[in-house]
């Protein structure tokens, strides 16, 4: 049987922690087999906050290989770049102009920005139709989102009804792929692991690195089991796992960070290398964006010439 089509992607945004592992990284890893998996460095939506060549073309960069060093095989999914695939702005564009002002006005995105009265670009009132174009252009099945994200899956789909609506049967409805399991991810403070926050500790850190952000989880001196350890260790070991460990460790608090440490580490390890591995062959690297932007590209380009059909444009 066809596999069904799985497409999701992030913005180049920086050095990961385990967070964005926990929260979102790990999804693509244990679905690669179960879907034809498309994953896009989304660099295009990094535009409308990063205005500097250097800093984007490096943290592009540093995507692609937190994708191959989580374990992501290029033999298995296509990694590509948003902005090597004309499609999406093409058909953003197109989806743009059967798309209302006030429609717009009610994303999340523009909504909080406005609130916190921030100058607002036009690539950030525009970006849910470059979303859309970025799941329709390839027949997406299902995208894997959290539950504050579904929003960007009603835009595709909603948009997708407009122009099956205005034009023809054309796009299919994708549907979002929500993890029941997965939770907020709790940084050493305690609060949502944010780099915003300064809270993190880093997926592919140094043990040094790894070693003090562990030590410096906030503990809470009143309880036999510290709170934020617990928490950020059930996301390594089962809680059945946990609960002979921390009876027998009760109220020593750094016996405890210890032995998490010692579990991060060993889970950590093995993609810091794979990651080191792919960053020491930068042309491999560029073989598998090569690669994985022409299979992005045909299928786009297959889908855009029904698309242009459609509207008139051919």
């Amino acid at each position: 049987m066809t596999k069904k089509i799985l497409l999701s992607g992030a913005k180049p945004t920086g050095i990961p922690h385990i967070g964005n592992y926990f929260g979102a990284l790990k999804q693509f890893v244990d679905l690669q087999d179960q879907y034809e998996t498309y994953i896009m460095i989304a660099d295009y939506h990094a535009l409308t906050s990063i205005h500097d060549a250097k800093l984007l073309r490096e943290l592009t960069h540093e995507l692609v290989l937190t994708y191959l060093g989580i374990g992501l095989d290029p033999e298995k999914i296509t990694l590509f770049k948003q902005s090597d695939i004309a499609g999406h702005t093409d058909l953003a564009w197109i989806f743009e102009c059967l798309t209302t002002m006030p429609y717009l006005m009610r994303a999340h995105a523009f909504k909080d920005a406005e609130a916190k009265d921030h100058e607002i670009n036009a690539g950030v009132f525009n970006y849910p139709m470059l979303m859309a174009a970025d799941i329709l252009l390839y027949d997406a099945d299902v995208v894997p989102v959290g539950r504050d994200q579904k929003q960007h899956i009603e835009y595709a789909r909603d948009t997708a009804q407009k122009f099956n609506n205005a034009f023809g049967e054309t796009f299919k409805l994708p549907q979002d792929l929500i993890v029941e399991d997965v939770e907020t991810v709790p940084g050493v403070d305690g609060r949502k692991m944010s780099k915003s926050y300064g809270n993190v500790i880093p997926l592919f850190g140094t043990d040094e690195e790894i070693t003090k952000a562990v030590m410096s989880i906030v503990t809470d001196s009143g309880s036999d089991i510290p709170t934020n350890v617990y928490a950020i260790h059930k996301l390594f070991k089962t809680e059945a796992e946990l609960a002979p460990l921390y009876e027998e460790h009760k109220g020593k608090y750094k016996a405890l960070k210890d032995v998490l440490l010692a579990d991060i580490l060993a889970f950590v390890i093995p993609m810091r290398e794979r990651r080191a591995y792919y960053e020491s062959k930068p042309e491999l690297v560029a073989e598998i964006l090569r690669k994985g932007g022409e299979k992005a590209k045909a299928k786009a380009q297959a889908k855009m010439k029904i698309v242009r059909k459609a509207v008139g444009l051919e």
